[in-house]
């Protein structure tokens, strides 16, 4: 079976009103975004139908699972689903863990262990067939987990975090061979994921979930490009700032003073600049830059060979230097510099 994917969906949990839109056309893998308790997981579980849609729908290719009161219980949608932890049954062989899917829909057991092989070899397990789970590497537990949930053909694939489990080596080769197995799959995706780079190289679209309502979806490119909310900036490693920008390239940030733009653009605006774009500096700057601030360091995060700096104070921003930058300022938390970004490096655009 496959099919687009149209859903609205409607309901309270908790604290939390959700109300979101999701479309998808065939084959297309939608990357899920956003803050905990966003509303991200409680999407993954009305579309798998745990829980109900108090108003809105559900529909998948032809079918409709959920519309006007009447609903397909969870064991009656196409449905495969794949979490951070894989759930293998112990007990069971690697193939016999993909075969219960097909069994479990009344496959005859010969013609489910032929699919479960099929899926192993597909993703690269055909010579682990017969082990345990506990014979398997992180990464290929989950390699298992999602051969099982295509399995049984499903219209819908739910991946919520299936990768956050793994360390960064396996991550990233699970994160290639996930990528070619989901090119061959024809239903939609929805992945639900915590990390950029799981989303900017498996997805078609992004969609980000704040607050229980879609801040903004679009391509990576677009999202990159523009990102349009303060979490979405961070997503893709920006600082970004909602403010009214004038004629002469002044932006009044809202609550944080003045940021000056060789790029204006008037009336509500996003402004944004990359972290390697601002420089630090033991004593103020003299000289081109046209944005400069007194700030305080409130965290250092070592990435490879360079450190993003968070700094607070007349805007809050952050920085990424290199280590010997680090070194030469003896920068540490708590501590007092300079920030300073040029006019040229800020970028504005219509909210």
């Amino acid at each position: 079976m496959s099919g687009g994917l149209e859903a609205r969906l409607r309901l309270t949990r908790g604290t939390l009103d959700l109300d979101v839109d999701l479309r998808a056309e065939p084959g297309q893998v939608i990357g899920v975004l956003g803050p905990n308790g966003g509303g991200k997981t409680s999407s993954v579980l009305a579309l798998a139908g745990v829980l109900s849609v108090e108003s809105g729908h559900v529909r998948v290719g032809a079918e409709s699972w959920e519309d006007k009161g009447r609903r397909l219980p969870p064991e009656a949608r196409h449905v495969g689903l794949m979490l951070a932890d894989p759930l293998l049954f112990p007990h069971l062989r690697a193939v016999d863990n993909v075969a219960y899917g097909p069994r479990s829909r009344g496959v005859a057991r010969g013609t489910a262990r032929e699919r479960a092989l099929a899926e192993l070899d597909r993703v690269g397990l055909a010579a682990q067939a017969h082990a345990k789970p506990r014979e398997l590497s992180s990464g290929q537990a989950a390699r298992v987990a999602l051969a099982r949930a295509l399995a049984t053909d499903p219209a819908l694939l739910l991946l919520d975090e299936p990768l956050a489990a793994l360390d960064p080596d396996t991550r990233a080769r699970t994160r290639s061979e996930l990528g070619a197995r989901l090119a061959a799959y024809g239903g939609v995706t929805i992945l639900v994921t915590h990390d950029p780079l799981d989303a900017l190289t498996l997805a078609d679209h992004l969609v980000f979930i704040e607050n229980g309502t879609v801040s903004q979806s679009g391509s990576p490119h677009d999202v990159l490009r523009e990102p349009r909310s303060a979490y979405v900036g961070t997503v893709v490693g920006l600082n970004l700032y909602a403010g009214q920008g004038d004629s002469h390239g002044h932006v009044t940030v809202d609550g944080n003073g003045l940021l000056v733009t060789t790029d204006p653009t008037e009336g509500p605006v996003w402004a944004a600049f990359a972290p390697s774009a601002v420089s630090l500096h033991r004593h103020q700057p003299e000289g081109s830059p046209r944005n400069t601030w007194r700030l305080r360091i409130s965290d250092v995060t070592m990435q490879g060979q360079s450190a993003r700096v968070g700094l607070t104070g007349a805007i809050d921003l952050t920085a990424e230097v290199t280590l010997e930058s680090i070194a030469a300022l003896g920068l540490h938390v708590g501590q007092d510099v300079w920030a300073a970004v040029k006019a040229t490096e800020v970028r504005t655009y219509p909210r």
